[in-house]
């Protein structure tokens, strides 16, 4: 079996309609992040977050202040660090995003162009969990011993990441704590199942009630 590309990641949410108007608000996002209607319990951290990673700080700030203007909740300001430029958000739904650049100064006027969407699952045993994504087909881009890995995935529009749980929720800035599901989906080139932290796959395109977002960014 190979798996090379996730062609969209449908997130439960309580209130697509909702959903759909911050997202089309905040991030344009089309595609690529698909809603389905959900009341499956979860309580605090979901294992995972969503990071948009742009050209330029003035880009940064223009998403991020898009996205708290359509409510989302700050949960680390953006600031300048040594890596680059970035911040972090919790939209309503609860999903949390990174937006982020490695840049350090703007080359131009600000925009809305997001240049790549990347998820990032927590896991427990980074050994474990990258053996299993290994032995469905992935080949590593990037491994960081036992913190972080990187799968390459081509074209594909969301690149896939782990990282080790706890130092994922400190580096978003939240509690690690968190039970029942994870409200994520993953739609990919192979599927379904279900990999060692208890996120799920299933084969796209996907249908069982998801729906895209209506609106997106012209790229």
């Amino acid at each position: 079996m190979t798996m090379t590309s996730i062609e969209s990641v449908t997130l439960d949410v309580a209130d697509p309609t909702a959903a759909d108007r911050f997202y089309t608000a905040a991030f344009g996002l089309d595609t690529q992040i698909r809603l389905r209607a959900s009341e499956a319990p979860s309580t605090g951290f979901r294992g995972f977050i969503l990071a948009l990673t742009v050209s330029q700080p003035a880009t940064v700030n223009n998403l991020v202040e898009a996205a708290l203007d359509a409510g989302a909740t700050a949960l680390k300001p953006v600031v300048k660090s040594l890596w680059g430029y970035g911040g972090v958000i919790q939209a309503p739904d609860g999903t949390i995003w990174k937006i982020a650049t490695s840049a350090k100064k703007d080359t131009g006027p600000a925009t809305r162009q997001i240049d790549e969407i990347v998820l990032l699952l927590g896991v427990a045993d980074m050994a474990a969990s990258k053996k299993f994504y290994v032995d469905q087909g992935l080949t590593v881009a990037k491994s960081f011993g036992r913190m972080y890995v990187e799968f390459a995935t081509g074209s594909s529009p969301v690149k896939l990441a782990l990282y080790r749980r706890r130092a994922l929720a400190k580096d978003v800035g939240v509690s690690p704590d968190g039970t029942g599901s994870h409200r994520l989906m993953i739609g990919g080139d192979a599927g379904p199942f279900t990999d060692p932290d208890g996120f799920a796959w299933e084969t796209a395109p996907m249908t069982d009630g998801a729906r895209p977002l209506k609106e997106g960014l012209s790229t």
